[in-house]
């Protein structure tokens, strides 16, 4: 049987098979925690954040409803993360089962998220991040080199801040294009005089804010070591 997702799908299933469904959502978080035990965190670890805010929610709201509403409650939309008393989602159901294995789940996501933080505050220890030459006052702009020991590469990217506002909010979003690899073990080329380099074949950014990666971990780059930098680019940039 395919391993399923963690997913709030999984837990409108408690309506039918309640042990099933405990099962299932075992058997994705076993998979999480093997990817944990090899240091992968991405993208396991912000999902799982959002997937207890979610259910956090959904508990709470489902309580709020039972005390103004004493009727029994009949639907749930996880999508829209909407809860209704008036409609009945499964014909002849109702959601105290899908409420108790919500309570049931979250220790155990709880526990997750803590081992993915663990993991995720080590890498971002050791990683360190410095500046390449003189940053410009324009920073939404430029260059990041960041390490994958495991490939004894130096990869090379050129990064884009865009601003998305709400009526309530601003958003920023980080935006990497991948330019190339240099094998660290050929040469010992400094960060400045890459990005020298860079500005010579780029002409559009003649002075770019560029930062500069660096640390000893082992940790898999696409799972773990790109996205700890990505964030922590942001919060050199707007912290």
């Amino acid at each position: 049987m395919e391993t399923p997702s963690l997913t709030l799908e999984l837990f409108t299933e408690a309506q039918n098979d309640f042990e099933t469904s405990q099962y299932k959502i075992l058997a994705a978080l076993k998979v999480i925690a093997e990817d944990f035990k090899k240091n992968k965190i991405y993208p396991h670890l912000s999902r799982l954040i959002e997937l207890h805010t979610t259910l956090c929610d959904i508990r709470d709201r489902l309580r709020d409803l039972r005390e103004k509403f004493p009727k029994r409650i009949k639907k749930i939309d996880f999508v829209n993360q909407e809860i209704e008393h008036e409609i009945v989602f499964v014909a002849g159901s109702d959601l105290s089962e899908v409420e108790d294995l919500i309570e049931w789940a979250l220790p155990h996501i709880r526990a997750k998220i803590e081992e993915g933080k663990t993991i995720y505050e080590f890498a971002d220890e050791e990683i360190k991040l410095r500046e390449v030459g003189i940053i410009p006052n324009y920073t939404d702009e430029g260059y990041l080199f960041v390490p994958d020991n495991k490939a004894s590469k130096l990869l090379l990217f050129q990064y884009e801040v865009s601003v998305f506002e709400s009526s309530t909010d601003q958003y920023r979003s980080l935006k990497t294009a991948f330019l190339k690899a240099i094998d660290r073990g050929m040469t010992r080329l400094s960060p400045n005089a890459i990005k020298l380099d860079l500005i010579s074949e780029n002409r559009e950014l003649p002075n770019p804010a560029t930062y500069a990666f660096d640390t000893d971990l082992q940790f898999p780059f696409r799972e773990t070591i790109f996205p700890v930098t990505k964030r922590k680019l942001m919060r050199q940039l707007y912290d």
